[in-house]
């Protein structure tokens, strides 16, 4: 419809074209050549017009599918008489439409085929001379357009034949994107600039621009595609090879940040703590500020997966101190996001481990408000997303719900698939928890789904597993959690190791086997430990008090449980806390 404006002999014959087409592959209608029968029905009837008709149609098919009558005029060797009849033809053939009275009229083509046939009569050498023309004549009538526009001279200048200015304006269109957080435009940009570059001979200038633009790449995509993405690691593998080229210049620090992050997503979280290590060594040696407040947030990141909880608050609470947002401006457009709301919200998930929930609240909060006022949705998505571990874990699950919607309102919107897919699994687990299961089973399993198609590990299967526990599925959920393990003990991701442990004893109480539970409260309770992680703690230690309780053996469930209690702070108002606080009074 689009491209034949309705037209029924049109719509028939490229109709006709897409079946033909089918067979061979599926073709979108949009790379068609105009079908041959058209192509002479169309140029026929331009034939008739006049050759100065023909001409108008032929300079204003390489502007697009909408020029002006001002910058036809500018390209155009005609009198203003002879233009001005020549184009009044066109509008009364109801070849192209006009919008507003001469000399400040647009015209559109109508249908589109008309310009892709007008086009299709283009030798390469004209073509290329048109966009140039084109281009010189943007530049001299609309210079505002080189800020607000680059991709439409970017476009010219690649048809032109003019790579290197080509490759500039995609560079500025790319960064103009992102910027806007329009992340998809900007990836299809900085790539378009990319296939630029390819053209030009391989010298240390090219390999530098192709650094630049690999670094950019690799942030967006982060986004569009996912951390994980296959796409986002070969960005960043092609980008490490030409900043080791190129000697590792200080300014694209970010690169090795960038590709931690794809592999701590990957699980191979050995490979991202070297890359972590490496990232921080040469800052220091370089005494260089963003690299460290890179460094930092990297490994706060990757150690808080590997369960080392003490060291990763310690990294990004490093991040904090030394980020100035003036200074570090540019590291947003690097890492993807605002390194100060990305520390603050993976602070929300570590301090509550540790044992801090109303810090961790408020960090969460902290960090939703900053992503907002800042206007900046990557960020906004990551805070939104990380904050779910508190709420969902204090048992706030209206407001879990409240933020899974915004989650997945934010994403959908700006194309940010793995977001959408924990945004789609803690909605579910809100369902789930309000007694609508089956429905919360299905979106944990869709937003796990969404989440490995990026190629990244889903985090929901915890999450899952309770959700069967609630619908009584309870051998489908020791499978589960049997499956979460085997994820833990494989890619080192220990973070919740404690809690999958506790989690499956419970299974194995409610299945008759005494034994085995406690054995497993008693490593879930060993693992807390070891990791510091008192919330964890405070969990492994109600159930086996619970065990030790209903074994009549209640000194050694006081004696697991008082220590544990008596360290938290008062006021804290949690399930967690209550069930302690209502477990001891129940003990004496």
């Amino acid at each position: 419809m689009e491209r034949t404006g309705g037209v029924p002999l049109f719509l028939e014959e490229l109709t006709k074209a897409v079946i033909e087409n089918a067979v061979i592959g599926a073709v979108p209608a949009t790379s068609l050549a105009v079908p041959a029968t058209l192509h002479a029905s169309l140029m026929a009837r331009l034939d008739r017009l006049g050759s100065s008709a023909k001409e108008i149609v032929q300079v204003g098919a390489p502007i697009g599918r909408e020029f002006s009558y001002e910058l036809l005029a500018a390209i155009v060797q005609r009198t203003a008489v002879e233009l001005r009849e020549a184009v009044g033809r066109l509008v009364d053939a109801g070849l192209v439409f006009q919008r507003g009275q001469l000399p400040q009229a647009n015209f559109l083509f109508k249908p589109a085929l008309v310009q892709d046939a007008a086009h299709g009569t283009l030798l390469r050498g004209s073509r290329r001379q048109l966009h140039a023309e084109i281009s010189e004549a943007l530049e001299t009538l609309f210079p505002h357009l080189l800020d607000t526009q680059p991709e439409l001279f970017a476009q010219h200048y690649a048809e032109a034949g003019l790579v290197e200015k080509s490759v500039t304006y995609w560079g500025k269109a790319g960064r103009r994107s992102a910027a806007r957080s329009a992340m998809a435009e900007a990836a299809a940009q900085f790539q378009k600039g990319l296939d630029q570059l390819a053209l030009l001979p391989d010298t240390p200038e090219r390999q530098r621009q192709e650094l630049e633009f690999y670094s950019a790449l690799g942030a967006v995509l982060n986004v569009v595609k996912g951390y994980a993405a296959p796409e986002t690691g070969c960005t960043y593998a092609r980008a490490r090879e030409l900043w080791e080229h190129l000697g590792s210049p200080s300014n694209f620090l970010q690169i090795p940040y960038g590709q931690s992050n794809y592999h701590l997503n990957r699980g191979e979280l050995n490979l991202a703590l070297r890359l972590d290590e490496d990232l921080l060594r040469v800052s220091r040696q370089r005494n260089d500020s963003g690299g460290l407040v890179l460094g930092h947030l990297s490994s706060g990141r990757t150690l808080r997966l590997a369960g080392k909880f003490a060291s990763s608050r310690s990294h990004l609470e490093e991040v904090l101190a030394i980020y100035d947002p003036n200074l570090h401006r540019c590291l947003v457009d690097q890492a993807g996001t605002y390194p100060h709301v990305h520390s603050q919200a993976y602070l929300g998930v570590v301090l509550f481990c540790l044992g801090y929930p109303d810090q961790a609240l408020e960090r969460s909060r902290a960090a939703i408000a900053d992503a907002r006022r800042l206007a900046h949705p990557p960020s906004l998505a990551l805070s939104l997303a990380l904050a779910a571990t508190p709420l969902l874990h204090v048992g706030e699950n209206a407001s879990l719900d409240q933020l899974a919607s915004q989650l997945i309102a934010v994403a959908t919107e700006q194309g940010f698939p793995y977001w959408r897919g924990a945004g789609t699994a803690y909605r579910g687990w809100a369902k789930a928890k309000n007694g609508d299961v089956a429905e919360g089973i299905m979106l944990l399993r869709s937003g796990s789904a969404v989440q490995r198609s990026t190629g990244a590990a889903p985090q929901a299967g915890g999450l899952l597993a309770r959700a069967y526990e609630i619908a009584g599925q309870v051998e489908e959920a020791v499978i589960l959690l049997d499956h979460n393990l085997q994820i833990v003990e494989m890619r080192g991701e220990r973070w919740l190791e404690a809690e999958l442990n506790r989690q499956k004893g419970q299974l194995l109480l409610r299945q008759g086997h005494l034994e085995a539970a406690e054995e497993l409260y008693r490593k879930a309770l060993s693992i807390a430990k070891e990791q510091e992680a008192k919330m964890w703690e405070l969990r492994a230690a109600v159930t086996l008090a619970r065990l030790r309780r209903d074994q009549g053996r209640r000194t050694e469930a006081l004696d697991l449980l008082a220590p544990i209690y008596g360290w938290f702070t008062e006021g804290f108002d949690a399930p967690d806390l209550k069930q302690a606080e209502a477990l001891l009074d129940e003990l004496g």
